[in-house]
C-alpha cells in the first residue's frame, strides 16, 4: 500500500471529487461545474489525496479577500485582483485515509500562499472540525453581521477561521 500523497487535481478526477463531497457533505451540496470552475480559475490551490491509485480526498484552495465568503455551490466568475488571502473553500478525506494528510494539504497551500506573496488563509470551519484547524494554527474570527449571515448557509455551528502565515 502506498502512503497518500497529494497530486494536482485534473478534470479526469472531477467524478471522483463530486463523489467524496456527496458523501462527505451530504448536506452543503456543490455541482461538479462549481468545483470545475475553480479548478480552472487557480489550478494550483486544488489538489487530490491518492492512495492505491484512488482518489481517496480533495482540497480546493483559491486567492479571496477575506471577511468574505464564497456562498457555497455558486460560481465566482473571477478571482480577485486584490487578494488578500488565500482561502481554503473545502478540504474533504475519506474516514479510512485520514490522518496527518490535511498537514500535509495545508501546508503545501501555506507554500503556495507564501509563494504568492499572500500572508494569511481563510475557511470555514463545518461539521465541529473547528478544534481540528485551531490544531493546525486557525483561529475562530468573530463575524461581522454579513459574514454571520453568510455563515448560516454552510449550517449550524460554521466558524469562520483566519491562520495568518508567520514572516520568514
Amino acid at each position: 500500500m502506498n502512503k497518500p500523497h497529494w497530486r494536482p487535481a485534473h478534470a479526469s478526477d472531477l467524478p471522483a471529487i463530486s463523489a467524496i463531497a456527496a458523501r462527505l457533505h451530504p448536506d452543503l451540496p456543490e455541482r461538479p461545474e462549481v468545483f470545475a470552475e475553480k479548478m480552472r480559475l487557480y489550478p494550483d490551490g486544488c489538489r487530490v489525496l491518492v492512495a492505491d491509485d484512488e482518489i481517496a480526498g480533495y482540497g480546493l484552495s483559491h486567492p479571496w479577500k477575506q471577511q468574505r465568503i464564497p456562498p457555497l455551490d455558486s460560481f465566482l466568475a473571477r478571482l480577485p485582483d486584490d487578494a488578500d488571502c488565500l482561502y481554503v473553500h473545502d478540504v474533504a478525506v475519506l474516514p479510512d485515509f485520514r490522518g496527518g494528510v490535511l498537514r500535509a494539504y495545508i501546508t503545501g497551500i501555506e507554500q503556495l500562499a507564501r509563494a504568492s506573496g499572500i500572508a494569511t488563509l481563510a475557511l470555514v470551519s463545518v461539521y465541529a472540525t473547528q478544534p481540528l484547524w485551531q490544531r493546525l494554527g486557525f483561529q475562530p474570527v468573530n463575524a461581522e453581521a454579513e459574514l454571520g449571515a453568510k455563515l448560516a448557509s454552510y449550517g449550524e455551528g460554521a466558524t469562520y477561521m483566519l491562520r495568518e502565515l508567520a514572516a520568514t
